[in-house]
């Protein structure tokens, strides 16, 4: 699970939202389907374009030219956890679980602020767009070595959400800014002020796509396994090898309790851990997100 948040550098947000929203309906202008992908949140679906664009550059209220107006979240999960949704869910299933997702991993992203009166996706503005391909740039490697073109669709499952978010609430009264990360002098400077941890975030994503679709997620495809190998020091990368080693174990564990258990023996299963999640919201109206309930295929249970 990849979840990034881009500032000016890729979003061009200190204007406008018109040219990032333009970008995002590539899709629909190159493909031309019958019926287009439309935008959504956690209170509408099927929004056009214009709705997006006049919503976030109607919501700047006292901000300055120099201001950040809004802010660009990727949602790219891996193509493991892709594949193990269309398998639970079918091919048009897997897209429905990934909005009502995306209405989730907002309401992670209000929490993050520990703002009074910004508790879940519905104290944003936001609007959120699925695409199904990603394509090659002029300078990825593939491109530079002549394999492939610019423009040329990569291959395999590239599923993924843009969300944009307004730098103001709901309310257009409170400045929110996920490149904020200060913490203050004391707690309350860090409640009037805001604070962002972005790894928190990340890490939050993680989790709740963990929790939510009950996907195994081995620790070497963790991010913290993953932060502990490019940037942690040698005592960080020494414990998590221990922990490696131990989860195996674990698992080892389970599978001769499995074979005994099969005997007729009744045992009781070994626990890894036990898991803390994040404070998410969990009362969002599936059926208001993309309009019809979350239900897996019969038979294609884990």
């Amino acid at each position: 699970m990849f979840i990034n948040i881009s500032d000016s550098k890729e979003a061009a947000n200190k204007g406008s939202s018109g040219g990032l929203v333009h970008y995002l309906e590539k899709e629909n202008r190159f493909d031309k389907k019958s019926e287009p992908e439309y935008w959504f949140n956690g209170r509408q679906v099927n929004v056009d374009p214009y709705q997006v664009m006049r919503t976030i550059d109607n919501n700047i209220a006292k901000l300055g030219k120099a201001d950040a107006k809004f802010f660009l979240v990727n949602i790219s999960p891996s193509q493991k956890e892709i594949a193990f949704l269309r398998e639970q869910y079918g091919d048009d299933g897997v897209k429905d679980q990934l909005k009502g997702f995306a209405v989730r991993v907002m309401d992670a992203y209000a929490q993050n602020f520990k703002r009074e009166g910004i508790n879940s996706h519905g104290d944003l503005t936001w609007f959120a767009k699925l695409e199904n391909y990603r394509y090659y740039r002029y300078n990825d490697p593939e491109v530079k070595k002549g394999l492939k073109k610019r423009g040329d669709r990569k291959d395999g499952e590239q599923l993924h959400i843009q969300v944009i978010v307004s730098r103001k609430d709901a309310t257009n009264t409170i400045k929110l800014s996920p490149m904020n990360t200060s913490r203050g002098k004391n707690q309350e400077h860090s409640k009037k002020m805001g604070q962002f941890d972005r790894v928190a975030f990340k890490q939050c994503g993680e989790s709740l796509f963990d929790r939510l679709f009950e996907f195994d997620r081995k620790l070497k495809e963790t991010m913290a396994y993953a932060n502990s190998q490019k940037n942690g020091n040698l005592e960080n990368r020494f414990k998590m090898k221990s922990l490696e080693l131990e989860t195996a174990e674990i698992v080892a564990l389970n599978k001769e309790w499995e074979a005994v258990d099969q005997k007729g023996i009744v045992v009781q299963s070994y626990e890894k851990s036990q898991l803390i999640y994040p404070n998410i919201m969990d009362d969002v109206d599936d059926e208001a997100v993309y309009g019809k309930k979350r239900q897996r295929h019969k038979g294609r249970g884990r």
